[in-house]
């Protein structure tokens, strides 16, 4: 069976990372879309693996968390049920952002529901080795699951955006509405007002959506798999943790957590796609 050298391995995450699309990968590399794709696999569920081990026992002070929407296959509103039934239609990306580290060391992909908050907030719980401040917006899946997965254990605050209709015209459609203010609400413990906030956790949205395709708006790069949407993401977020810089703390988010020493290289970070192997061997 053939294999592909690391060095083109590399090569080819490093394009999707940048925002890229399959096909331009396919593109700008020559090798074909099934290659690139079973990568893009091989790679996600290792790095998920490797993601998964490493954030536990996080001494977090303060998250934010959202929710990012994205599709798979169709849009709802064109959905069959046979493609309902293979999880196709819309994906909710719900994740957690360290307002300190900048590190994401959690994020869960379902619907926007309770089920999807009960499963995010529990796995959240587990990595944690300390009372943390959590701010989430007003959505109230959150009030249940945070609840449920820490109980007294947390100071909770839920931020609130109220937007206005503003002016009407043309470009509305790829406007976002105005803010017009926020309401900021205790929910558990004693959350600081002045950290109550989802800012970060919004901005990291818009890199998401320029770092990978497949969540960029009104093109034709969504995913076309709910698995495949689920690789490329865990490989958005091993680069954003261990693989690039943040500008503002001048080290990566995994440097700054103390989860790493070094800023990783793509390079490493396809190697772990043979480390993974042998661990499963």
């Amino acid at each position: 069976m053939n294999k592909l050298p690391n060095a083109d391995r590399t090569r080819i995450i490093a394009l999707l990372c940048e925002g890229n699309s399959v096909r331009a990968t396919v593109r700008l590399t020559g090798f074909s879309k099934n290659t690139v794709t079973k990568l893009v696999c091989e790679l996600g569920a290792a790095v998920s693996a490797f993601q998964d081990r490493t954030f536990r026992n996080l001494k977090c002070k303060r998250l934010q968390c959202d929710e990012l929407f994205s599709f798979a296959g169709v849009k709802d509103k064109n959905a069959t049920p046979e493609q309902r039934a293979k999880g196709l239609g819309s994906i909710w990306t719900w994740t957690a952002l360290d307002a300190d580290t900048k590190l994401m060391p959690c994020w869960f992909m379902g619907g926007r529901d309770a089920v999807a908050a009960y499963h995010f907030m529990h796995d959240l719980a587990g990595r944690l080795a300390n009372c943390v401040q959590l701010t989430t917006d007003g959505h109230k899946a959150y009030l249940t699951a945070v609840e449920d997965a820490f109980g007294t254990e947390i100071d909770y605050a839920m931020l609130q955006k109220i937007y206005g209709k503003g002016e009407q015209g043309p470009e509305t459609r790829y406007s976002p509405a105005q803010c017009m203010g926020a309401k900021k609400a205790v929910i558990t413990g004693n959350p600081d007002f002045k950290h109550t906030s989802t800012s970060f956790a919004e901005r990291q949205n818009l890199n998401i959506r320029m770092q990978n395709r497949r969540f960029t708006r009104l093109t034709n790069a969504f995913s076309k798999k709910v698995e495949n949407h689920e690789h490329a993401f865990a490989i958005t977020m091993m680069f954003h943790n261990f693989c690039r810089v943040h500008q503002t703390l001048r080290v990566t988010p995994a440097m700054e957590a103390g989860l790493s020493d070094h800023v990783w290289e793509i390079s490493e970070m396809v190697d772990l796609l043979e480390i993974e192997e042998r661990r499963a061997a």
